[in-house]
């Protein structure tokens, strides 16, 4: 049987990885710098720790996993006769494969929040899946690069994000826009168009703006039982200015005695004012009032981060979320946290070709083999590169020297090396460089010098 690769899965040669890798260390090197620290959480959860945490449409993308041996043994036979798919996972499947890394970290803090020094941050770099339909620019495996603080509720937590945001991705050479709303402005929204019991209606909907435009969303919130007098109220929120503290004052209008409203809009003035007297650019950080994020867990504010120059999905997002972890039982614990979309940032700088040459790796030198003592020779320096950190490796059979000169182009290697019996004599060493087409003699201590 000829093999295959699940669908939304991929393989990753050694450039990709190598690539893969120059972003994760400049993530690291920053998470690092505002003084976050590394966290690792298993690949599978207990079911009941994902589920009913992302909302309907999250939950049914989770990846659950069948219970070991005769998972059926316990299934209810009428709830397998009426195929109802609801009964039966609970009853074949109690492990899930994690679908983000802000639940587990939740459950971590839940499990841990004695021994924690609050406020508490964390980074983490692992896999997640979501069973979506793959697309461009979206897997069903995929990595997230994901910073959270726990454990205070002041903005300046937000003001810091966004630096941690803009400070990365201008490293990264990926020009990049910030989008920024509060979930208390949609609430004060819903609020205003009197449709507060239908609050994760409008905000699942209209999270789905850039995907299906204004008509989608509205067809959409129509179906969810939403009037037209109350799409009516709200159809300003298509015409906004491009000014970001200017729509905010027109909030203030319209949210006159909306007290969650209002908080909304006070909290995300502060971090947008606060992060322009830092130097932040006001084309880079912009107020955008559809941004709804479909997450049910977020309370305050909500981030989304968009390639300037390839059009794509979000490669950045996350929010605060000042109610997760009660979940669990442990109340109190505010937390913020945002995350960086690995895969999607590789696409993004592939297109736009911001790899830098040093992303790629590369074996500095082949040693041509001889065979005889002069291999013994070879091994000998070969070790004393390694020591000294550069990448080298012997060909291993005594071959035509036009193969190992193919070899050696085929794999990029940089530098060929002959380490014959003339060079063993005579103390010297011969190398050509591939690259430039170069051929030198230098004495062996003149090489492990350079």
């Amino acid at each position: 049987m000829k093999p295959g690769l699940a669908k939304g899965t991929r393989d990753f040669t050694a450039l990709e990885v190598a690539r893969r890798r120059y972003i994760i260390n400049i993530l690291q090197k920053n998470f690092e710098l505002f003084g976050f620290q590394p966290l690792e959480t298993p690949s599978f959860e207990n079911l009941s720790t994902l589920t009913g945490k992302y909302g309907e449409e999250g939950d049914r993308l989770i990846f659950k996993i069948l219970n070991s041996g005769d998972y059926t043994s316990k299934v209810n036979p009428q709830d397998w006769e009426d195929k109802n798919h609801q009964k039966l996972t609970s009853q074949i499947s109690d492990k899930a494969l994690r679908y983000d890394l802000t639940v587990p970290f939740a459950r971590f803090v839940a499990m841990n929040h004695n021994q924690l020094i609050f406020p508490f941050k964390r980074y983490q770099i692992q896999p997640v899946w979501r069973a979506d339909r793959p697309q461009k620019g979206r897997f069903r495996e995929f990595y997230q690069c994901d910073a959270d603080v726990v454990g205070s509720e002041s903005l300046l937590q937000e003001v810091d994000l966004v630096q941690l945001y803009l400070k990365s991705f201008t490293e990264l050479g990926v020009s990049v826009t910030i989008h920024i709303n509060n979930r208390k402005i949609l609430s004060g929204l819903a609020e205003f168009a009197g449709i507060t019991d239908k609050l994760i209606d409008f905000t699942v909907a209209l999270d789905k703006l850039d995907k299906i435009g204004k008509e989608g969303v509205v067809k959409e919130l129509l179906e969810r039982g939403i009037t037209q007098e109350s799409i009516d109220k709200l159809d300003f929120l298509f015409e906004q200015s491009e000014d970001s503290l200017e729509n905010l004052l027109r909030l203030k209008e319209k949210f006159a005695g909306a007290e969650t409203g209002l908080k909304g809009v006070e909290e995300l003035e502060f971090v947008i004012t606060q992060s322009l007297n830092l130097g932040v650019d006001i084309q880079n950080l912009v107020f955008d009032i559809t941004l709804a994020r479909g997450l049910d867990y977020y309370t305050g504010a909500i981030f989304e981060v968009k390639s300037d120059e390839v059009q794509m999905g979000s490669i950045g997002g996350g929010g605060r979320y000042d109610n997760l972890t009660e979940v669990f039982g442990v109340k109190n614990i505010p937390g913020i946290g945002i995350s960086f979309g690995l895969d999607r940032i590789y696409l993004v700088m592939e297109e736009l070709g911001l790899f830098p040459e040093e992303a790629t790796s590369k074996v500095e030198y082949l040693f041509a083999n001889f065979g005889g003592d002069e291999t013994l020779e070879a091994l000998k320096l070969i070790k004393q590169l390694r020591e000294k950190g550069i990448s080298a490796e012997l060909y291993p059979e005594s071959a035509k020297i036009g193969k190992q000169f193919t070899y050696a182009e085929k794999k990029g290697i940089k530098n060929l090396v002959f380490l014959g019996e003339e060079e063993i004599k005579n103390g010297n060493i011969t190398y050509k460089d591939l690259e430039a087409g170069e051929q030198k003699t230098v004495s062996l201590e003149e090489f492990l010098q350079s």
